[in-house]
């Protein structure tokens, strides 16, 4: 029996063009699910809802690419394209005779035309998306456990500002001491080369490799967020709330969203012999993390520059405490937002680099000519390395610190308990808005049907009278 085509003899736009289709059926069923789910639990169909759910759980966006690839198998590979057509966009050199051509004669009516997608090529591709999958979960959960780990050890210096709070008399006032204010000026502003734009940003950019965040940073880092978001709570704990906050981040995180599998569809369209589309491709991730590193150091530099100045002008100031100012115009566009979604690319591509490699070296060996030479190979490896090591223990704990430094607290900082209570406390509202609405329209129904009933007996009265 003549031998099917796999991936290395099948066009890169062909790869693409069914990746895209399955996965855009995939995401709107999800967003169909997503939408009945809030229809079912705004009309308070809570059994329907929660059947749902158990639906949802069962048939994940992972689980129903699987389903739909494993189902439109026949109908993919009956459908035949001219052999010029197919010879196009290849990820290894044409071969003087390749395996589809046999297939192809079989399965195409036609002379001169092959299978669009042999059996065999999308059952690879099948394997491919799980594993792609499967290495993005991983490599998040690890990146969130170093990362975490990093975070945990700045517990000791809550645990020291609480106690100095507990044995002060734990006014404002005593958020940040002056000398610890004065150290985070110094560090951070402390000479006038560093209010130089060009400066700052070099220093910022380096300052991601080492000593990324000191214990002057924390702690007026912190005394900010108290004082901008619960001055009457000198106690908060911060770090608790930073945890909690890195936790909910994780589950936007591990996800792959809509527009990670258009990356995905692109990265696969260019992967055509002699480009060496995967190499360069791998520079992407590390520059964007050294871009996100430098900037999430150069807003606590910013800051402390800003904070510099109201020291210069404290004879103006009228509001008592740090002079540390959280503001969204810190960061790009002023939304603190945009770093997560540059670190979930970030650790999505440095995914897609690693999965594409093992999935390779497994399917083909280390001699497949999809697998690039030794010189384009070795630098791929180890920038996934170092992007790995950098994130985690470094771009990582920047962000769940700096992060805080907007205009707006997140969820977080109230705890499950609590936030369940709000919700529970906003839907009791609109419900009884939506009764109060019902019941005012009941009344004005009922006055209407009153005056109606009274001027028909006014009639019948003047009826009888007549009579």
């Amino acid at each position: 029996m003549p031998e099917e085509a796999t991936l290395e003899h099948t066009p890169t736009w062909v790869v693409a063009a069914i990746c895209t289709v399955i996965v855009a059926i995939s995401l709107a069923v999800e967003r169909l699910l997503h939408y009945l789910g809030k229809f079912l639990k705004h009309k308070g169909q809570n059994a329907l809802f929660s059947a749902l759910q158990k639906i949802k759980e069962e048939l994940m966006l992972l689980g129903f690419i699987s389903l739909l690839l494993t189902v439109s198998q026949g109908l993919i590979s009956n459908i035949c394209v001219p052999k010029m057509v197919s010879s196009r966009m290849l990820p290894c050199k044409e071969e003087a005779i390749r395996p589809s051509n046999a297939v192809g004669n079989e399965s195409c009516s036609k002379e001169g035309e092959v299978p669009l997608l042999s059996l065999e090529a999308l059952h690879q591709l099948h394997i491919f998306i799980f594993v792609l999958a499967v290495v993005h979960v991983v490599f998040c959960a690890t990146t969130m456990v170093l990362g975490g780990a990093k975070i945990k050890r700045w517990k000791h210096w809550e645990v020291a500002i609480q106690n100095e709070i507990a044995n002060s008399r734990g006014t404002e006032t005593n958020l940040m001491h002056p000398d610890h204010h004065t150290m985070f000026v110094q560090n951070r502003a402390g000479n006038f080369w560093r209010r130089a734009a060009v400066v700052s940003l070099t220093i910022a950019f380096l300052k991601q490799f080492y000593s990324s965040v000191s214990k002057s940073d924390y702690r007026a880092l912190r005394a900010g967020f108290i004082m901008k978001h619960c001055r009457s709570n000198p106690k908060f704990d911060f770090h608790k709330y930073m945890m909690r906050t890195l936790e909910d981040d994780f589950k936007k995180v591990v996800g792959i969203s809509w527009y990670l599998w258009l990356f995905v569809v692109i990265f696969l369209l260019l992967n055509v012999d002699g480009w060496h589309t995967y190499f360069w491709l791998s520079f992407l991730p590390l520059i964007l993390l050294l871009i996100v590193g430098a900037k999430l150091e150069h807003i606590i530099t910013k800051i402390a520059q800003d904070a510099a100045e109201g020291i210069i002008n404290e004879r103006e100031r009228v509001q008592e405490g740090p002079h540390v100012r959280p503001s969204d115009d810190h960061f790009w566009f002023g939304k603190p937002g945009i770093v997560l979604y540059l670190i979930h690319f970030i650790l999505f591509q440095n995914s897609f680099e690693i999965a594409f490699f093992f999935w390779i070296w497994t399917t083909y060996g280390f001699d497949s000519c999809i697998m690039e030479s030794v010189p384009y190979l070795i630098p791929r490896l180890v920038m996934g390395v170092l992007i790995q090591v950098l994130c985690s223990y470094s771009t990582l704990p920047l962000y769940a610190l700096v992060t805080q430094m907007g205009d707006m607290f997140k969820q977080s900082i109230f705890d499950e308990h609590t936030t369940e209570s709000l919700h529970g406390w906003a839907r009791g509202i609109k419900k009884k808005k939506k009764m109060r609405s019902q019941s005012s329209s009941l009344l004005s129904l009922s006055s209407q049907r009153k005056e109606l009933f009274s001027s028909g007996l006014e009639i019948q009265l003047a009826r009888m009278e007549s009579a």
